[in-house]
């Protein structure tokens, strides 16, 4: 069978009073300078042929598409179980904040998801289930194409963690920047992931004015 490769994108920064929070279930705007990020996002990924398009339905990542869909792009499908994952009690709150309120290391929050000590949070079991259906589906539908995935932090870490046959926690290894893309290589006995949190709008150098 073909190589089918993902590129996994995370939103773009939000906006001031949100960062730094488990926003989760929260539908936020994006920042003035998550606005630039989507831009240059957009810029990068014109470069590449895309053959489809899904997103999580949550406007942050909704804002960040917006502008690669006015350049002739696929037109996007619309996933609920992409959206991110909720965390229940620790939701509007700071990594400080988690501390001081519930006594646990924000830091290691892949760990307390795993193990369901987040009160109220959506427990593990469900998270996977959802998203990967997801997964499937998309991997199915496009045999030897390239498809984008406009999604969240966790929702990617969720994906490497299907792909990669490992748990959650370890996904800590990963950091999964603002307006990011890692691009995994789906061989049909083995993956690979060929870039890992390349953001375009911090690691590509301006272009000089010619």
């Amino acid at each position: 069978m073909p190589t089918t490769r993902l590129l996994l994108i995370r939103h773009a920064e939000v906006e001031a009073r949100y960062q730094k929070i488990f926003g989760g279930r929260i539908d936020m705007e994006l920042s003035p300078q998550g606005h630039t990020q989507a831009q240059a996002l957009c810029n990068y990924l014109r470069r590449k042929t895309i053959d489809a398009i899904y997103a999580s339905p949550m406007k942050r990542v909704q804002l960040t598409l917006a502008p690669f869909l006015n350049n002739g792009a696929p037109q996007p499908v619309i996933m609920s179980g992409l959206r991110e994952v909720d965390f229940g009690d620790w939701t509007g709150h700071g990594w400080d904040g988690v501390k001081e309120k519930f006594g646990a290391n924000a830091f290691e929050w892949l760990h307390h998801l795993e193990r369901g000590t987040i009160p109220n949070a959506e427990p593990l079991a469900i998270y996977h289930a959802r998203v990967e259906p997801c997964l499937r589906e998309i991997v199915e539908r496009h045999p030897g194409q390239r498809v984008a995935v406009f999604c969240h932090g966790g929702v990617i870490r969720m994906l490497l963690a299907i792909l990669l046959d490992l748990p959650l926690s370890k996904m800590s290894a990963f950091e999964i920047d603002y307006a990011s893309i890692s691009e995994i290589e789906l061989q049909p006995h083995r993956m690979e992931i060929q870039l890992l949190n390349f953001a375009p709008w911090r690691d590509l150098a301006p272009q000089q004015p010619t």
